[in-house]
């Protein structure tokens, strides 16, 4: 009777333990370019919207969402909601670095966008050598299984300002400790930037307490699918590095990490790969 007391109770908190598992993605799903023919977003958006349901993730980050491209995911995505602004005016105008969360796991208790600038207080305006105004979305969440709070920042880094994208990681970390404190933070975002790179650099460093953690670098189980996460709709992604990320601070675990790269008939969903971790505290 002790053993079978015993088996019972460790699969009782292993339960547990895996029901305050949550998902979380990130992707840059391409602005709804007509110019862009078949890979058009017209014949991208039920395909992306699947792929996301198949997933499941709790929390989303997309990139480069417009307001037609946030109506279209709302009216699919039935069991989330969504947050965030146009980048131009703090509205609808302009993409989005838009947080989609599963309603029937999250709670929001408080949400809002900075710009990354200079002056990120101030609605549409642009930094350093940016080539377009970016914006990072944030939201506070209490998981309604676990009860416990933690925080998270989704972003899109300019694609030619260097100085830009220099800048943005620092002031990015700056934030996420002046919104977030010592609250736990999951950061997801297109960084226009690999591991190698300077931004990145920035905000992995370890010898600066403000850095971040790469999900993937502490997954329990190898990374699965391909590295890179950029395909330009081509046949296969463009580097074996990845620009999109999603990035830790505090006590998280990382049980799993992936790139999704299924197609249809050779189609993707976007110009960009999903990148998918599941974490946990």
């Amino acid at each position: 009777m002790k053993k079978i007391a015993a088996i019972s109770l460790f699969l009782f908190f292993s339960i547990l333990l895996h029901a305050q598992d949550m998902k979380v993605m990130t992707f840059n799903i391409r602005y709804n370019n007509p110019g862009d023919s078949l890979n058009a977003w017209p014949n991208r958006k039920d395909k992306l919207a699947s792929q996301v349901l198949y997933y499941a993730p709790q929390l989303l980050g997309v990139q480069e969402a417009l307001a037609d491209q946030m109506n279209d995911l709302r009216e699919r995505l039935k069991n989330y909601k969504s947050i965030g602004v146009g980048r131009d005016d703090g509205k609808e105008k302009g993409e989005f670095s838009a947080i989609f969360y599963d309603t029937t796991r999250l709670q929001v208790l408080q949400s809002a966008t900075f710009w990354l600038s200079q002056t990120p207080a101030i609605i549409g305006s642009k930094g350093w050598d940016a080539a377009i105004t970016r914006i990072v979305t944030w939201a506070k969440f209490r998981d309604k299984k676990s009860k416990k709070v933690f925080y998270h920042f989704n972003t899109h880094f300019d694609h030619i300002g260097k100085e830009a994208r220099r800048e943005s990681a620092k002031l990015l970390l700056q934030k996420v400790k002046e919104i977030a404190g010592a609250t736990p933070a999951i950061i997801t975002g297109d960084f226009n930037a690999t591991a190698s790179d300077e931004p990145i650099q920035i905000i992995t460093d370890k010898s600066n307490p403000l850095h971040l953690i790469d999900s993937k670098e502490i997954s329990q189980t190898p990374h699965y699918g391909p590295e890179g996460t950029f395909t330009g709709f081509q046949s296969k992604e463009v580097s074996n590095e990845p620009i999109d990320h999603i990035f830790l601070k505090g006590k998280w675990k990382v049980l799993n990490h992936a790139t999704i790269s299924e197609t249809w008939e050779g189609r993707f969903a976007s110009d960009h790969f999903a990148v998918l971790a599941t974490v946990s505290f």
